[in-house]
């Protein structure tokens, strides 16, 4: 694996670079050996953050994860993507897709699906129509990072969500 490793408030040492070279590179039995890793290491505040990208045949394996230190965040975030992989691996073996960039021992190997998705509960509730900021103010009163409402310009579902730096976004269907 090729890994691209930045920083954004955060010089990145010989230390992290090899942090993330040794944790990341579990991973390599995965993939192939000219698969890239974009690792960006990055500090807000006491969060120390660290976000992995891996382009794999028109799909994108991510990961996100934040801690209050950087060599937790990289031990989090390896985790979760092995975790995504496997679930991934189910997905490609279902649909018959090719394998990309994926070691042919990572499609034979045998995983137990414990991870399938499993919806556990359903709710129900009815939509008045609003506009896309009153179900901004309505999902801030809620305290959720998003809210699912019909447009009142539109009489479509639409979803209002957080984004970073207090700004939001909307969602509409494609007609």
């Amino acid at each position: 694996m090729k890994f691209v490793i930045s920083g954004k408030n955060i010089e990145v040492t010989d230390g992290l670079k090899t942090a993330v070279q040794d944790k990341l590179g579990k991973l390599e039995r995965y993939f192939t050996p000219d698969t890239e890793v974009h690792v960006t290491l990055s500090v807000e505040k006491e969060r120390q953050k660290i976000e992995v990208t891996i382009p794999v045949k028109g799909n994108i394996i991510r990961s996100e994860q934040v801690s209050n230190d950087m060599y937790v965040s990289i031990d989090l975030v390896e985790e979760v993507i092995e975790r995504q992989l496997r679930k991934y691996k189910t997905k490609i073996i279902n649909r018959q897709q090719g394998a990309g960039n994926f070691q042919k021992s990572f499609m034979e190997d045998e995983f137990p699906e414990d991870e399938e998705v499993k919806i556990i509960r359903t709710k129900r509730f009815g939509m008045k129509p609003m506009y896309p900021e009153d179900a901004c103010v309505q999902m801030e009163l809620l305290g959720h990072n998003f809210f699912v409402f019909r447009n009142a310009e539109t009489d479509e579902v639409n979803v209002v969500y957080k984004r970073k730096g207090n700004t939001y976004g909307l969602i509409e269907p494609e007609c």
